[in-house]
């Protein structure tokens, strides 16, 4: 096929992202959008060609949207979002017809077996087991702290808990103590349960084409799921070579040949690697904008460019810099959580705005005084972003403003 006609063809982006499209739209790649109906009227304004779509039916409509696509001459499909993942899988694999491209998705949204399969790889991972009730955690809990030698009277070693097919922290619980597992509802269940992983924790981009990884972002965790910033700082990154070693056995042993992955590890302070858990989707935390920020390409290119088959090497040698040593800083975010019920005034020190790290913040009033539940760790109410040359700066920042009360 000859290049000029496949890049005719149309890159579907499952999910609705203003940045990807964008993005896309930059490289002068033809692309359609699947995303839910409400943006219909949005996608008919701007000439956005768009097909309406509810990720949450059943996968087995799948032939249905191929269908769709096929009519608009799709070649790939990318997905933006935790659940498009699968559909990008199943969508792919008829589009390539290749059927394992569709159960190779599969372990990239459920945290139980992509546990087992990193296991079988000689991927280091804590001991981990599935729980359908509230029983089974009673006994995952009292089991690991057997094996500790933990007596009567000690503080427990604690747990985690998750839902096998949530993104990030949604749903993610730490237990120490029996009674917190009876508030977990019924509805929860089943939960993947895992033992407790000492060491610093931080996630990586890698973009893949062809099985290689031809770029590995390393994000450092200054509080998961409140900061991070990019890239990671000199005592992280030393560790580059280990950490590169183990996203390729994680490719290999997933066998994946293209797209970005977004894999959480922990890493001891002798250099040893464990496996948390991997997405196959764009990163929360603001971790693209991140990328972009001190390497000056879009990471949404890059996953679309890594999504195809058809890019040639030449391409991604033109459009990837060299890691870490080409980067212009580090770029930070702290995002924000009121600590209060109702929200009255904003309180956003004159220190903070002065200090010549502080890029900017997206801090807001919210319509409702009322705060909205939390989920998993949180639902931020904005974010402040810092960029600078000394990362240790940047990491003291984030851990001195996680501190204050922005919401009064």
């Amino acid at each position: 096929m000859d290049m000029r006609e496949n890049h005719e063809k149309k890159t579907a982006l499952l999910g609705w992202s203003l940045q990807a499209m964008e993005a896309i739209d930059k490289m002068g790649r033809h692309y359609v959008v699947v995303g839910p109906p409400e943006f219909q009227s949005f996608a008919d304004t701007h000439g956005i060609s768009f097909v309406p779509w509810q990720f949450d039916d059943s996968i087995e409509k799948a032939e249905e949207l191929y269908e769709k696509l096929k009519e608009l001459h799709t070649k790939i499909t990318v997905p933006i979002y935790e659940n498009t993942v699968e559909w990008a899988g199943i969508l792919n694999s008829k589009i390539w017809d290749n059927p394992k491209i569709f159960n190779k998705s599969l372990l990239l949204r459920d945290k139980g077996l992509m546990k087992r399969r990193a296991h079988l790889a000689g991927l280091r991972v804590g001991v981990f087991e599935e729980a359908y009730d509230k029983d089974d955690i009673h006994r995952f809990l009292k089991r690991i702290n057997q094996a500790l030698i933990k007596l009567d009277g000690d503080i427990n070693e604690p747990i985690h808990v998750k839902p096998f097919d949530k993104a990030g922290t949604v749903g993610h619980r730490l237990i120490r103590k029996p009674e917190e597992i009876d508030q977990i509802d019924d509805s929860e269940f089943p939960l993947l349960m895992e033992s407790h992983l000492e060491g610093q924790e931080f996630s990586c981009e890698a973009f893949i084409h062809n099985g290689e990884v031809k770029f590995l972002n390393i994000t450092e965790y200054v509080k998961l799921g409140h900061s991070n910033f990019v890239p990671a700082s000199p005592s992280l990154e030393k560790w580059r070579p280990q950490i590169k070693e183990a996203i390729e056995n994680l490719v290999n042993a997933f066998e994946i040949e293209y797209g970005m992955i977004h894999p959480e590890f922990f890493i001891s302070p002798d250099g040893i690697v464990y496996f948390g858990e991997v997405a196959g989707r764009i990163p929360g935390g603001h971790i693209f904008e991140h990328i972009e920020n001190v390497y000056g390409f879009s990471p949404y290119q890059a996953q679309i460019l890594c999504s195809d088959p058809e890019t040639t090497e030449e391409e991604l040698e033109s459009f990837f810099p060299k890691e870490v040593v080409s980067s212009k800083g580090y770029s930070g975010n702290l995002m924000i959580y009121p600590k209060v019920k109702t929200v009255e005034r904003l309180d956003i020190p004159k220190e903070l705005k002065e200090h010549p790290y502080f890029v900017k913040h997206n801090m807001f009033i919210p319509a409702t005084s009322k705060v909205a539940e939390r989920v998993g760790f949180g639902n931020h109410y904005g974010a402040i972003f810092f960029f600078g040359e000394d990362s240790q700066e940047v990491k003291s920042l984030l851990e001195q403003y996680e501190k204050h009360n922005f919401y009064l």
